[in-house]
């Protein structure tokens, strides 16, 4: 698996075309990308296959910023040690984001690259956009 993760990050995306999932902001500044499937992406990912990946990257998304008595345990160690428990340990919210960046990396090896497709982490795009690159474009350029 490494291996194939390894090719992954190797595959040139700076000057391939981009479909760009926008942020939903009808529940307020809660981090959900939209759910509706974009038209440049017809015929080279079914729409059901798309959504799945949304609605799966919005509940991850979801319980990251969800604060329980973990994470309300978490800010309180930080506090009272000055925040350097957090040279110790990662946050809730940062094991969330692992979380994620796999399923990212799973979803583009196992579904969206053998597509000629692939998922750019939010992560890298400040969290305002899922970028979506178009690596074999057989539509001409539409």
């Amino acid at each position: 698996m490494g291996q194939k993760m390894d090719d992954l990050s190797r595959i040139p995306v700076s000057h391939c075309p981009k479909v760009f999932v926008q942020r939903d902001y009808s529940n307020g500044t809660q981090l959900c990308f939209q759910n509706k499937f974009p038209q440049d992406l017809d015929g080279k990912i079914d729409a059901a296959t798309f959504q799945e990946t949304i609605s799966t990257l919005n509940r991850m998304y979801l319980e990251a910023e969800t604060l329980n008595s973990k994470t309300y345990c978490e800010s309180c160690m930080a506090c009272l040690t000055a925040y350097l428990s957090y040279i110790c340990f990662d946050t809730h919210y940062e094991k969330m984001l692992k979380k994620i960046r796999h399923y990212i990396d799973e979803q583009n090896q196992n579904v969206y690259v053998p597509r000629g497709l692939m998922l750019i982490d939010p992560v890298e795009r400040g969290l305002r956009v899922l970028e979506i690159c178009v690596l074999n474009d057989s539509t001409g350029g539409r």
